[in-house]
């Protein structure tokens, strides 16, 4: 097998450089194959420690094989030993004091998977059979017995390596266990702790005594081994005067300007003591031990020092010290504040920890504050934690807040002053997404810091973020003012985030007045900014937020008009952009702005449309429909021709609302639009012929401006025939005659494209949306031409989706128009039906495919019920739709019936319920307990009654007794319910003669016994329909168990 495993190594590995493909693949195979295979580890190991060693590529692999197989529990504890005993005679040969083989000749890659596999053993045999495994791995570490220190620098090195590799084993808190092998664990650690934890902790001490000033790479893997271990250990073996000596000492190499390499192991050591501080422990402990450490003093120390102090605002700043100093003050601050915080806490710790809370703020200040994002990042953590602490004190303590004060402006201040760019970042540049995204990222976080603020005490924050606004717009006005455009984003920033505290449903205004001290101050920025003719500050940045901010906060221009020319006209300007993304998100903020505002806006329709008339231009462009969308990232999407067409369309939503303010006169409307119209129809025509040749470019024009027309007519109206705001009036007022009979025109070209175009699925839905949006400016008189439409956006070609959501599209139409829609819809419904029937009817050919149907059956069964629920009943069973009823009934039956798609079953069943109430006739059985005369008018249909008995009536049985059919199911719990209301309300309609029905046929032939038919025809006749639909539900359930 050894031959085996050298060979598929070799050719896996390629190494004669003549390894086919096919070869190579089944050589990975079998190596694979090896790592579960538990008799392949005795063949490995023996190709491991064979002298000569093989190729360091054969001696990975085999250590692969032998790591997994202890670990996982292939090797027996028979194994086990021998394996031990092969692989440390192996060890000795290589680390120890008379290795015959120099380890500088092994990788450090083999040797951390050799520190590995013993970390296995030990897992293993520690309980039992290898009890003295770190007194056998220490003794590496001695050149002879005779030796007082540890003086065999490889046998050092591979003794730090396992014992760092027993705590990532064992006592590492980010890895992830399973429960036995965490109680594994937890019993490993407790026998270290018991037999070998000081000896450990003792050779810590001198090897960091002798090695420290002449061997780098040890002192740093002790000192990470003992910042590991700490967490797990007795605190008092680390945190004693000896160890902490020889601690400091590495700290000492802050002040050094000549350190040589050592910063490694200077922050390894200021790591060891965030460990330590980091320890679990009660608070008054923990608090003690900050002191005894004099951790105050350290950091001081640290902070001051050349890397941190002298060099900090130059190349030579050691960012890498910062960020482990900001770790160690984050850690103990984090403690201060958890003391703090405790209950019942003693009077002498509280004191103690509100001391070290105001000599360690300053710290804390100086890291928030530091220029590197990531440093910053690092006590964000602790000052959250601070934050939370003030704002439940002042909640429980209103007086708190007058000594908290002192305290929360600094960190407000440094927050603030984080927000701001710093001054060698810039904005909107490719090269530097990455950072500016982590930038943006970091302010989300300091906004949930100075939030914490303004909950704890709103004054201090309105009066900070108000010096701040004041102040940058003051110096706008100076007179040949050299602002950084970083000073004023700051600005515009806190004015943005400032609304969460002022606005109130999205206004700054209660009954004409500011709603809140904030929102007082809030409107004097507003004021001051765009006084402050910001307009004139060029950077795109700046310019983007002052339309965001004018759009978030359009009530203050509801109740200052005055300064709504002067922003539109910024508007008007920065929509013309040269940069794409200022240009693209500007159209959106327009149309916003204008959609808010539209009716406080003087008639300035003629020249903001005279303006726009250069972007309101269709471009086409196809070029994206080649290319592989994977490839594009979002800031090429974002400038890809789709993506600003779409921006686009908010333009002509814009303009459309301009042009249909109250303030402009009807006849001037109708002249805008037209003038808006014209070049739209002009290219429509003038790209059809070459559209009905299936010319792509030519298709993208007409979609574009089908959608442009489409979109222009939803910014023209509001109103929603039979939409109603709050459940009261219909929302908006009905368009002009005028305009209706201008969009007519809109309507009628989209139609005749369409007619000639609806071959083509974007056509069809560009189509489908500007009929959707024609509704609302159009009104009734868009009815007669729903043939058309029909037979535009259904043809034979159209998918299940398509189908569905004109569906929904004529649900709008017959609730809108419910009272002229009768006629139209008598002479539409079977053709139209016939195409719905085709779509149900087309084979599944996926998953996608599935999806699409049962939204069909959905869409077709709602649609149903809005005929049935509008008063349209009579359209189904009319003259011209009898040949079709049958095919209607039938639908439904088989979709109530469908146990594999119960949402759909439930509102087939509805649909049948409904029908049967208004076809069904008079009431005949009266309600239970009641005294009221029973009602004998005539049935709606003739015969009905037998057919809802008959046909509808089964249905409520063949459903449950579907193989598949859950009864105890949410949704099947819901299909019931729907199948009880059916009998409820066939029960309802026929009375004797339904119980006689079941009673003598139907129940009986599904095998139900005569108590039951009686318990179950005594639950119908006697219970109302909540009654009996708890009645229902809980009997099927007893059938089926």
């Amino acid at each position: 097998m050894e031959a085996q495993i050298l060979n598929a190594i070799d050719i896996a590995s390629n190494s004669s450089g003549r390894s086919d493909a096919a070869l190579q693949a089944q050589a990975l195979a079998f190596i694979n194959q090896l790592r579960s295979d538990p008799s392949a580890w005795p063949a490995c190991l023996s190709i491991f420690t064979r002298q000569p060693a093989p190729p360091d590529v054969v001696r990975i692999v085999t250590l692969e094989v032998i790591a997994n197989a202890t670990q996982s529990g292939f090797v027996d504890a028979q194994g086990l030993l021998f394996v031990k005993d092969t692989l440390f005679s192996y060890v000795q040969s290589h680390y120890g004091p008379e290795a015959t083989v120099p380890a500088s000749d092994e990788a450090g890659g083999i040797q951390n998977k050799i520190a590995q596999v013993m970390t296995y053993l030990f897992c293993g045999l520690y309980g039992n059979g290898w009890e003295s495994f770190f007194d056998d791995i220490m003794r590496l570490s001695y050149t002879s017995p005779q030796s007082s220190v540890p003086d065999h620098l490889p046998g050092i090195i591979f003794y730090l390596r396992v014992v760092n590799s027993v705590h990532e084993e064992i006592g590492d808190v980010l890895v992830s266990r399973s429960r036995a092998d965490q109680e594994k664990a937890n019993t490993l650690k407790d026998l270290v702790r018991e037999r070998d934890v000081q000896k450990i902790v003792h050779s810590w001490q001198e090897i960091l005594a002798k090695w420290q000033g002449d061997d780098n790479a040890v002192a740093e893997m002790c000192l990470r081994a003992i910042g590991s271990w700490v967490s797990w250990i007795d605190i008092s073996l680390i945190v004693n005067q000896p160890m902490l000596d020889l601690l400091f000492r590495q700290l000492s190499q802050a002040q050094d300007p000549n350190r040589g390499g050592r910063e490694k192991v200077r922050d390894v050591a200021i790591d060891v003591f965030t460990e330590i501080v980091s320890k679990k422990m009660k608070p008054s402990d923990k608090i003690d031990m900050i002191i005894f450490l004099n951790l105050e003093t350290i950091i001081s120390q640290l902070t001051a020092s050349p890397p941190l102090s002298e060099y900090r605002f130059s190349s030579n700043y050691d960012t890498d010290l910062a960020e482990t100093v900001a770790r160690l003050v984050n850690m103990t601050m984090l403690d201060i504040v958890k003391a703090l915080e405790t209950e019942n806490i003693d009077a002498a710790t509280r004191e103690k920890a509100e001391i070290l809370l105001q000599s360690f703020l300053p710290h804390c200040l100086r890291y928030l504050s530091d220029e590197y994002d990531e440093i910053c990042s690092t006590v964000i953590p602790s000052v959250s934690d601070l934050l939370t602490y003030f704002r439940k004190s002042a909640q429980k303590n209103p007086a708190a807040a007058d000594h908290q004060a002192p305290m929360l402006l600094p960190i407000l201040k440094a927050v603030i002053a984080k927000m701001r760019y710093d001054e060698t970042s810039s904005w909107g540049e490719e090269d530097e997404q990455t950072d500016e995204a982590e930038f943006l990222e970091l302010r989300k976080r300091l906004n949930i810091l100075q939030q914490t603020i303004a909950t704890t005490n709103q004054q201090l924050y309105m009066d900070a973020v108000t010096e701040v606004v004041r102040t940058t717009f003051e110096n706008i006005r100076q007179p040949n003012s050299r602002l950084n455009w970083r000073d004023l984003d700051l600005a515009l920033h806190e004015m943005f985030l400032f609304g969460d505290h002022a606005s109130r449903s999205g206004s700054l205004f209660t009954k004409g007045k500011p709603n809140n001290a904030a929102a007082e101050r809030l409107v004097e920025m507003m004021a001051a900014m765009v006084e402050s003719d910001i307009r004139s500050f060029s950077h795109p940045a700046t310019q983007l937020q002052f339309m965001e901010i004018c759009v978030r906060y359009g009530s203050f221009f509801e109740h200052h008009p005055q300064f709504i020319p002067s922003v539109l006209e910024s508007f008007i300007q920065l929509v013309h952009h040269p940069m794409i993304k200022v240009k693209t998100r500007s159209w959106y903020l327009f149309y916003r702005y204008i959609k808010l505002l539209r009716n406080r806006i003087d008639n300035v329709a003629e020249t903001i449309v005279t303006a726009l008339s250069d972007l309101l231009v269709i471009q086409a462009d196809t070029s994206s429909e080649n290319s592989d969308g994977d490839d594009m990232s979002s800031e090429d999407h974002e400038g890809s021709a789709d993506a600003i067409f779409n921006q686009q369309l908010y333009l002509f939503e814009a303009v459309g609302a301009i042009c249909s303010a109250s303030t402009v006169p009807m006849d001037k409307q109708v002249l805008y639009f037209q003038t808006i119209m014209s070049p739209l129809f002009a290219d429509m025509e003038r790209n059809l012929a070459a559209a009905k040749s299936h010319d792509e470019r030519a298709l993208q024009f007409i979609h574009h401006d089908i959608m442009a027309l489409g979109t222009l007519a939803k910014g023209s109206s509001d109103w929603m025939p039979g939409a109603s705001v709050g459940g009261g009036s219909s929302s908006g007022t009905p368009p002009a005659p005028e305009l209706s009979e201008v969009f007519g025109q809109v309507s009628e070209a989209t139609l005749v494209a369409l007619e000639s175009l609806n071959f083509s699925f974007e056509i069809r839905a560009a189509a489908r949306a500007t009929f959707s949006r024609l509704i609302g400016v159009r009104g009734a008189h868009i009815l007669p031409q729903l043939p058309r439409w029909i037979d535009g956006l259904i043809p034979q070609t159209s998918t299940k989706d398509e189908m569905a959501l004109f569906l929904r599209l004529q649900d709008q139409v017959i609730f809108g128009f419910k009272s002229e829609i009768s006629g139209i819809l008598d002479s539409l419904l079977t053709p139209f039906l016939h195409r719905v029937f085709a779509g149900l009817s087309e084979p599944v050919t996926g998953t996608d495919d599935e999806i699409q149907l049962a939204e069909l059956k959905r869409e077709y069964l709602n649609f149903l019920l809005i005929i049935l629920n509008n008063d349209l009943s009579a359209v189904i069973v009319s003259e011209k739709n009898q040949p079709i009823f049958e095919a209607v009934i039938e639908t439904v039956e088989h979709f109530a019936k469908d146990a594999d798609d119960l949402p759909t079953s439930k509102m087939a069943f509805s649909v049948l319920s409904r029908m049967s109430a208004l076809w069904g006739g008079a009431d005949i059985a009266p309600p239970p307990n009641s005294t009221a005369p029973i009602n004998s008018t005539q049935i709606a249909i003739p015969g009905f009654q037998r057919f809802m008995i008959t046909r509808f009536s089964p249905l409520c049985w063949s459903l449950p007794m579907t193989p598949s059919f859950n009864a105890k199911d949410a949704q099947s719990k819901q299909a019931l319910a729907e199948a009880s209301n059916l009998q409820k309300t066939i029960y309802t309609k026929t009375g004797q003669e339904y119980l006689e029905y079941l009673s003598t046929g139907e129940l009986p032939s599904i095998g139900m016994g005569e108590e039951l038919v009686n318990e179950y025809l005594s639950a119908l006749a006697t219970l109302d329909f909540k009654g009996f639909k708890v009645f229902f539900q809980s009997f099927i359930q007893r059938l089926s168990a």
